[in-house]
């Protein structure tokens, strides 16, 4: 008996402790998820603010014997329409607004045409109706830019429609029913959109914008490092130094991302330094660049870990090039990022770039059959790979550069004179001011 409880109390203290540990798992769970992005429980506190201002409509009387039941469209309205970004929070209010209204006109048109044939007739006009639009509006969702856009509206038409031209009651019903869900859920959007903007709102646009100079620093973080680590000039073992160069991996996902968010910042409106009609596809031609020598960073990564390493005296004979190569391309990449991040023109990234196409002609030029005599084949092709992948990151990083120079052009981007004066005048520096050196414009000569 005795053995028993024993073995009951310790099931029992097992249990406890196996339901402390998923307490103790989720919390930190919570903490890190907060501590990654604080404005994840901003976002949850105004999703729970405009909730409860719509749920208004219950608590007060007036309110609710205006709208009725109906109210609960504006509820469901606030939880559906409400996203993370401005952008996203605009683009569904808004395709749910014109939606509901377009859906339901011409679900009430439809239901008054087919009341004014008989009653055999009526069911079979509403039938062929509902199928016709249906059909027709499901494969319009199929086109890719509606679909980027415009899906969630398109969906939201279909389901207004059916519900208004099928349903059973009488037209001054009908009328009375769609006049009530299309203000609740006006109201319901305009409370969403209120509360997205004028309280602490979260850029669609500035996430694009950072995102895109901190996928460019990643490269930039891994060439610096490149040629310490291949030709092993330095003995640091820091695990954090390999962590960062292993961070441009994220820049090969991104393509999914830097989409939904250059949709939803063309709803918003100017906001920051983003001005109306922004160049936004720009970031798109931008990220593609910088996958695209991020995928030839991952092939390179793969020459440091490679279980056949090709002998230090083989790879010295082109030590000094490499090298080179990989830091002006990085002193590049770091100069762009830190332009787009301030939103100033990028001009001395152009000396770097020049630096890196005058260290690859000299990479070309080592890489002669005749200059490796006695070496065996097996050493020479892991080299020449490796030289061949950096100066087609260094024809990348010039894409990148035009590219970037493009979008400073066509978004107005502060000279570095410019935005000194600025930062000057803000600060209010009352120090004699030093002479300031002025940077030299070099145009990219293919």
């Amino acid at each position: 008996m005795a053995s028993q409880n024993q073995e009951n109390v310790g099931w029992f203290k097992g249990f406890i402790q196996k339901i402390m540990n998923v307490v103790i798992s989720a919390a930190k769970d919570t903490k890190k998820l907060g501590k990654e992005d604080p404005r994840r429980i901003i976002h949850s506190f105004k999703v729970g603010l405009a909730i409860t201002l719509v749920s208004l409509f219950y608590y007060f009387d007036f309110l609710y014997e205006g709208f009725g039941v109906s109210a609960m469209w504006a509820v469901m309205t606030v939880v559906v329409v409400f996203e993370f970004s401005v952008g996203a929070t605009l683009g569904k209010g808004v395709n749910r607004a014109i939606a509901t209204l377009l859906g339901g006109a011409l679900g009430v048109g439809a239901h008054r045409l087919a009341s004014f044939t008989g009653e055999k007739v009526e069911c079979i006009m509403l039938g062929l109706s509902v199928f016709l639009i249906a059909s027709m509006v499901t494969f319009i969702r199929f086109f890719p830019k509606l679909k980027a856009r415009y899906d969630y509206g398109l969906l939201i038409f279909i389901l207004t429609f059916c519900l208004i031209s099928v349903s059973g009651v009488r037209d001054d019903e009908v009328l009375e029913m769609a006049h009530r869900r299309l203000s609740t859920i006006l109201i319901g959007g305009l409370a969403t959109v209120f509360v997205s903007i004028f309280i602490c709102p979260i850029w669609a646009g500035k996430d694009l914008h950072n995102l895109t100079a901190n996928n460019i620093e990643k490269l930039a973080i891994f060439l610096q490092g490149f040629g310490h680590e291949y030709f092993e000039t330095t003995n640091d073992k820091n695990q954090e130094n390999k962590a960062s160069m292993d961070g441009y991996k994220t820049v090969l996902n991104s393509k999914g991302t830097e989409e939904a968010l250059v949709n939803f910042a063309k709803w918003e409106p100017r906001h920051s330094k983003f001005r109306y009609r922004h160049p936004w596809d720009l970031y798109l031609k931008i990220g593609a660049l910088t996958r695209e020598c991020a995928y030839r960073i991952d092939a390179l990564n793969g020459y440091l870990h490679s279980e056949m390493q090709t002998p230090m005296e083989t790879r010295a004979k082109i030590q000094e090039s490499c090298t080179k190569m990989s830091s002006e391309c990085s002193y590049a990449l770091k100069k762009l990022a830190s332009g787009i991040n301030t939103m100033t023109c990028s001009l001395p990234a152009d000396a770097h770039i020049l630096n890196a196409k005058a260290a690859a002609k000299k990479l070309k030029s080592s890489l002669k059959p005749g200059l490796w005599p006695e070496t065996d084949l097996v050493d020479i092709i892991p080299v020449a790979t490796v030289a061949s992948l950096l100066i087609e990151i260094a024809s990348c990083t010039v894409k990148i550069a035009d590219s970037v120079h493009e979008l400073a052009s066509l978004s107005k981007f502060k000279s570095r004179d410019e935005a000194s004066k600025d930062k000057n005048s803000k600060e209010k520096v009352t120090r004699t001011p030093s002479i300031e050196s002025h940077s030299l414009s070099i145009n990219i000569v293919e």
